[in-house]
């Protein structure tokens, strides 16, 4: 398959580039930006010189439409609600890394995002891909809205509790900490490295754009859930999301039995690993990787369980998924392109 990629000169644009130079299935056919065209890829970034020879072109629906099969908008939210449906009514098969997509309710995304929404015709062709819990046949899907970073790491270590109905819906705390590439390449005064470097900061206090996202899933799931309390943190490091979910128990259930939910629930996703008892993960075992490494505790004495849920969020959290996704629409393994060992230390 041959496919193209519109923002590339983003950190998720270039995992894509990264990711799909060696999958087995589909070329890189072109590259796309609106600010940097007629320049060589490596000049944006260097570590690509001599891998791709790929010069970043205009963005043209028709032309890439008569020249590949489907097209990744790794573009910021804003742009892809312009820019998708001209690439679906071109025929292209699309699967769109920005949020413009997610929330089904333009409301809700008009007041969120502070936006305009796209039209509700194109959020009903949208199939949101959190990969490990879609039912679709994706053989016969054209349009995947890729989740967000914080949402991946969120629901996927919520979704066992909340499927089966073991959490007073009422409860849900998500504590959420970030590396900085998760607010994207362009520096700002919060990512500024002498504002970042030996601090921690708390940011978008119950204004994140990923609380409507992560309900409105989780509302799907068990339509008892309603607000969640989630905060999120910028530490200093480069990638990485630790989800830390807080919930109160409806019902007694041994630790041992929680721990085989998870087993059972993921037995079959190849991407999601559950850890020992007793076991916990940490953001470096899962850098550079497509995996979501997951562990869960249960206090006794206050009838609550944290569960702590890992990825990289450029890579589970925005580009790997995205692959893992395409792997799915191709009806190939989900790890294909994407069976990689994690970077470590």
């Amino acid at each position: 398959m041959k496919i193209a990629i519109i923002g590339a000169t983003g950190y998720g644009g270039a995992e894509l580039i990264r990711i799909l130079n060696m999958h087995p299935e589909v070329s890189i056919h072109s590259i796309h930006s609106s600010s940097q065209q007629n320049k060589p890829i490596h000049e944006s970034y260097p570590h690509l010189e001599s891998i791709t020879e790929q010069v970043l072109q205009e963005i043209d629906a028709e032309k890439i439409a008569r020249q590949v099969d489907l097209v990744f908008t790794a573009t910021p939210s804003g742009i892809s609600s312009k820019l998708v449906p001209e690439l679906l009514n071109n025929g292209l098969k699309v699967i769109d890394l920005s949020g413009d997509y997610r929330i089904k309710n333009p409301t809700v995304y008009k007041e969120w995002y502070k936006k305009q929404p796209v039209d509700a015709y194109w959020l009903h062709e949208a199939v949101y891909g959190l990969t490990e819990w879609m039912d679709e046949d994706l053989t016969e899907i054209k349009f995947i809205s890729n989740p967000g970073c914080y949402p991946t790491a969120a629901l996927l270590g919520l979704a066992p509790l909340v499927k089966n109905q073991l959490i007073d819906t009422n409860s849900i705390i998500i504590d959420a900490k970030s590396g900085v590439t998760g607010a994207g390449r362009n520096a700002t005064p919060t990512t500024h490295y002498p504002e970042m470097n030996d601090n921690l900061k708390i940011y978008k206090v119950n204004e994140h754009q990923h609380i409507p996202e992560i309900e409105q899933v989780l509302s799907e799931w068990n339509a008892e859930v309603g607000p969640i309390t989630f905060s999120t943190h910028l530490v200093p490091m480069t990638r990485g999301i630790m989800a830390t979910m807080y919930a109160d128990l409806t019902k007694e259930i041994k630790y041992e039995q929680l721990f085989q939910l998870y087993q059972e629930s993921y037995q079959d996703a190849y991407f999601v690993r559950i850890k020992e008892q007793g076991m916990f993960p940490c953001t470096k075992e899962v850098y550079g990787s497509n995996f979501c490494d997951i562990s869960l505790a249960y206090d006794k004495r206050t009838n609550r369980v944290m569960v702590v849920s890992v990825i990289d969020n450029l890579m589970k959290g925005a580009a790997g998924q995205a692959v893992q996704n395409l792997n799915k629409l191709l009806g190939i393994a989900e790890q294909s392109g994407l069976d990689f060992v994690p970077v470590y230390p």
